[in-house]
Parts: C-alpha cells; sequence; structure tokens
C-alpha cells in the first residue's frame, strides 16, 4: 500500500513523503463495475451503493495520470457513466450522454450510499441541502470500547498541528460538527454503534471517536487521538469498520423526500458476528 491506497501498478514511482506498507496478505482486488449497484436512476439523479476499497472522485493531482494508471484502479466517478449508459442501452436501445456530477464522497474505505446528479440544476439544489445540512445520514461503525448514547460536538480544522484534520478549541478557526451516536450493540471491548450526522464535515465520524478515545476500528490514520488514549484495536477490521447506511433528501425536480438504505456489506457483517460470537463465547 501507498500512502493508505492499494497499489497495482507495478511501474509506480514512489516520492518523497509517501508511506509504504507491506502487507503480511494480499487485500482483495480492487472493485469494478460489477461492484457497483445502482439502487435509484431518473433524468436528475443516480443514487449507488458505493463498495468499499474504491475512492469516490478522482484526487486533482491523479488527473494527470496516464489513462492506462487510471484504470488499473479507477474511481466511482469515472466508472458509474459507463455503468449508466451500459444500463439505459439495455432499457431504450441507446446509451446516455448526461454528465455525472458528485455532490458529495465518501472515503476510500467507506462503503454506503452516495447520489450524483445528472444535470447543473440537480447538483445546485443537492449542493445546497448538504451546505444546508437537511441530508439525512445515518452511519453504522464498529468502534473500540464500550460507548453508550451520547452527541459529539467539536470544531474542526485542516490541520490540528500535525498534518491531520482534528478539532481545536478555537471556535472561530474551526467549523462545527455534530454527531449523534447510539449503541446497536456492545461486545467483549467494542461496539456497533448508529452515527446520526447533524453536520457533515471531512472525517467528522472518524476524527470525533478516535478524539473521545473510541476510534473507528480498522481506521489506520485516526486511531491514535490527539489528546489521551484510545482502547487498542485487536478486532482483525477487514478495513475501516464504517458504512454509509442511510440517505435521504428532497428530489431536486419534485421536491419529493426521498430515502434509501443499504445492509452492511459483507465484510462488515462477518466482523459483526464474529465480534458477537467472541463476546457470548
Amino acid at each position: 500500500m501507498v500512502s493508505g491506497n492499494l497499489c497495482v501498478d507495478e511501474q509506480r514511482r514512489l516520492r518523497s513523503g509517501d508511506v509504504l506498507k507491506i502487507l503480511p496478505h494480499p487485500l482483495a482486488a480492487p472493485p469494478k463495475d460489477d461492484d457497483v449497484k445502482i439502487r435509484h436512476i431518473d433524468p436528475h439523479l443516480v443514487v449507488v451503493e458505493k463498495p468499499a476499497g474504491m475512492t469516490s472522485i478522482r484526487h486533482p493531482e491523479e488527473r494527470l495520470w496516464p489513462a492506462r494508471r487510471r484504470q488499473q484502479q479507477p474511481t466511482l466517478d469515472e466508472l458509474l457513466p459507463r455503468i449508466v449508459a451500459r444500463r439505459e442501452r439495455k432499457a431504450a436501445g441507446k446509451p446516455s450522454p448526461r454528465p455525472l456530477r458528485a455532490v458529495h464522497r465518501l472515503d476510500r474505505e467507506t462503503s454506503g450510499l452516495m447520489v450524483f446528479a445528472r444535470t447543473a440544476l440537480a447538483e445546485r439544489i443537492l449542493g445546497q441541502q448538504f451546505r444546508k445540512h437537511t441530508i439525512h445520514r445515518v452511519y453504522w461503525a464498529v468502534i473500540c470500547g464500550s460507548v453508550e448514547t451520547r452527541t459529539l460536538t467539536s470544531y474542526l480544522v485542516g490541520d490540528r498541528g500535525d498534518g491531520r484534520r482534528g478539532s481545536t478549541e478555537n471556535q472561530a478557526l474551526g467549523k462545527r460538527a455534530v454527531t449523534h451516536i447510539r449503541p446497536l450493540e456492545h461486545f467483549a471491548g467494542y461496539t456497533l454503534v448508529e452515527c446520526r450526522l447533524e453536520t457533515g464535515r471531512t472525517h467528522q465520524i472518524r476524527i470525533q471517536l478516535a478524539e473521545c478515545g473510541h476510534a473507528v476500528c480498522g481506521d489506520r490514520v485516526y486511531h491514535q487521538p490527539r489528546f489521551g488514549r484510545t482502547a487498542p484495536d485487536t478486532s482483525g477490521a477487514p478495513r475501516q469498520a464504517l458504512h454509509a447506511m442511510e440517505l435521504g433528501f428532497r428530489h431536486p425536480a419534485t421536491d419529493e423526500e426521498l430515502r434509501f438504505s443499504m445492509p452492511l456489506p459483507a465484510d462488515l457483517a462477518a466482523l459483526v458476528s464474529r465480534l458477537r460470537k467472541g463476546s457470548h463465547g
């Protein structure tokens, strides 16, 4: 892995600052077209189930990569137009020329529901809903330690002093972030929690949970909080145990309230099952 991303390019040149990790066992191959499932599609938007291991949007510095290199590990915004066109070609006998516009994103290792706009108007209206925090978003996470129902409030900055995102005590510098936590099931040393977002900041759930000592299992970035100690992670989580379970918004053209849910994918369901058996054993 190079800087947290699975490296499938044998000719990848390392740069100063890259972090190289050699894994004891090979990881699964990057997700392909068939791993992306369309939940809803209409002339204005597309709702999809994003698999873990796929980046939502190509980073700006990667857009200059040659096509061969990009194709080895494509992003969701690159795959989706082809998937949509293939689906509509089967239904109507012709491909779809409409572009797709990402209005939000999920971390590479986070699975779950995402919405893409198909028109400039839909992009603008959905973007307004995200900025006003009127989008319904619920995540499930497996975290270290035992927690009870609580609300996490902090002010997030892009650099907490060590190059990573984190919280600040200076409210004038940070963006207010609020997450409502509810335990769903307790295991020996771990908790399956529901995280309901009141705001939607970058890495909000991961940062807030880590900083209160209950990092998301499998999170390699924020497991060490800025203050205090976090519970150890010996869960054996196959990846960052965070899943965008529910997504709801008002349709940009009809104003209809749409709401979708996606169960835990197989890898996280297996993790929960194993922790459950360990607790009862």
